[in-house]
C-alpha cells in the first residue's frame, strides 16, 4: 500500500492541476455521477472536531474516505490547524491502495475550489481582493485565486494586526503585487472585489452593509452547522451558491442562521456550483449582482485529487 506525504501532495498537486479536477468533479457531483455520505462529525474538547467522510467517484470509480481533525490551535504551533489521512480503495478489487496525506490535499483543493466559483462567479474585471484571515488558507486562496483573476492588490484582516501585516509582506514578495493589512473588516473590504472569509471565527465577521454591489465572496471558514463568519443580511442580499444542496441544508451555519431567522427559504439556494460549471443555471446575472458561494468541502474532490496524485505515472 503506497503512502503520499504532505510533501509529494505539495510538490505535485499544483493549482494548475488541481483547479481543473475539482472543477470536474463538482459538475459529476451535481449530475449524481458520483456518490457520499454527510459528513459525521464528532467534537471533542475546546473547538476542536473528529470528522469522516465517505465517498464514490461513480459506480465503478474508486471510492473512500477521510478522516480528519480540525484543531484551529495548530496554527499558533505553526502546524496544520487539518491532520489526516484519505484513504483510497480500487474500484476494480475493492483493495486499500493508497493513504494521502489529508491536510495538504484539504488545503490546496478548498483554494482550487474557491478559484473555480471565482471564476464562474467575479466579475470578469475584478481587480482587488480582500482575505479575512491569515492562515494556511488563506495563503493558499491568495494563490488560487490569482489563477482564474489577475486581480491587482491585496488586503488581509486578521485578529493580531502584527501577524496579518507579516501575512501581506510575505504574499506582497511572493506574488509581486502591492499588499497591505486593514486594522477592521469593513476596512479590508470597503474596495474589494473578491472576497474569502477564511477564518475560525464563531460568531459573523463579514456585514452585508459593508460589501459593494458586485462584489463575490467565498465563504470557507465554517465547515459545519454553529460558527459563521458572515451576518443573515449577507446571505439574504445574494445570490447564494454551494458546493452541495443537501450539505448546506444540513451543515451550512450561515444559510441555517438566516433560515431560523425566517428570512429564506430552502429555495434561496439558486444553485449548486457544479450546476453553473455546467451551464444548467445561471450565475452572476449582472455587474451590480453580490454572489456567495458557501464552500463546506466535500469527500469528491478529495478523492479526485487524491486518486490524480496516485495514478499519474
Amino acid at each position: 500500500m503506497r503512502f503520499i506525504d504532505r510533501e509529494e501532495v505539495a510538490r505535485r498537486l499544483t493549482y494548475q492541476k488541481c483547479i481543473p479536477i475539482v472543477r470536474e468533479a463538482m459538475i459529476q457531483f451535481s449530475r449524481g455521477e458520483t456518490k457520499q455520505l454527510l459528513r459525521s462529525l464528532i467534537p471533542l474538547s475546546e473547538g476542536r472536531v473528529f470528522g469522516i467522510m465517505p465517498g464514490a467517484l461513480g459506480d465503478h470509480g474508486a471510492f473512500g474516505a477521510k478522516l480528519i481533525s480540525v484543531f484551529p490551535e495548530n496554527f499558533a504551533r505553526g502546524i496544520q490547524s487539518h491532520q489526516g489521512l484519505i484513504i483510497l480503495f480500487d474500484a476494480a478489487t475493492g483493495a486499500p491502495v493508497c493513504a494521502v496525506h489529508a491536510g495538504e490535499v484539504t488545503a490546496i483543493r478548498t483554494a482550487a475550489a474557491s478559484a473555480v466559483a471565482t471564476e464562474a462567479l467575479a466579475r470578469r474585471d475584478a481587480r482587488r481582493l480582500a482575505l479575512l484571515g491569515y492562515g494556511e488558507q488563506a495563503q493558499t486562496h491568495a494563490r488560487a485565486i490569482r489563477k482564474v483573476r489577475n486581480y491587482e492588490s491585496l488586503v488581509v484582516w486578521g485578529r493580531s494586526g502584527e501577524r496579518a501585516e507579516a501575512f501581506a509582506r510575505r504574499m506582497q514578495m511572493e506574488l509581486r503585487l502591492p499588499a497591505t493589512a486593514a486594522t477592521t473588516v469593513r476596512e479590508a473590504v470597503s474596495e474589494a472585489d473578491i472576497i474569502c472569509t477564511v477564518t475560525a471565527a464563531t460568531e459573523p465577521i463579514l456585514m452585508g452593509e459593508w460589501v459593494r454591489p458586485g462584489t463575490h465572496v467565498n465563504v470557507v471558514g465554517s465547515g459545519y452547522a454553529g460558527p459563521a463568519e458572515i451576518d443573515n443580511d449577507l446571505v439574504v442580499r445574494s445570490r447564494f451558491v454551494v458546493d452541495s444542496r443537501e450539505g448546506v441544508l444540513s451543515q451550512g451555519a450561515e444559510f441555517l442562521r438566516a433560515k431560523q431567522a425566517g428570512l429564506i427559504g430552502d429555495d434561496h439556494i439558486a444553485a449548486e456550483i457544479g450546476q453553473v460549471l455546467a451551464g444548467e443555471i445561471e450565475g452572476r446575472r449582472g455587474a451590480e449582482e453580490i454572489t456567495v458561494y458557501k464552500s463546506l468541502g466535500h469527500i469528491v474532490q478529495d478523492l479526485a485529487t487524491a486518486w490524480a496524485l496516485y495514478s499519474e505515472k
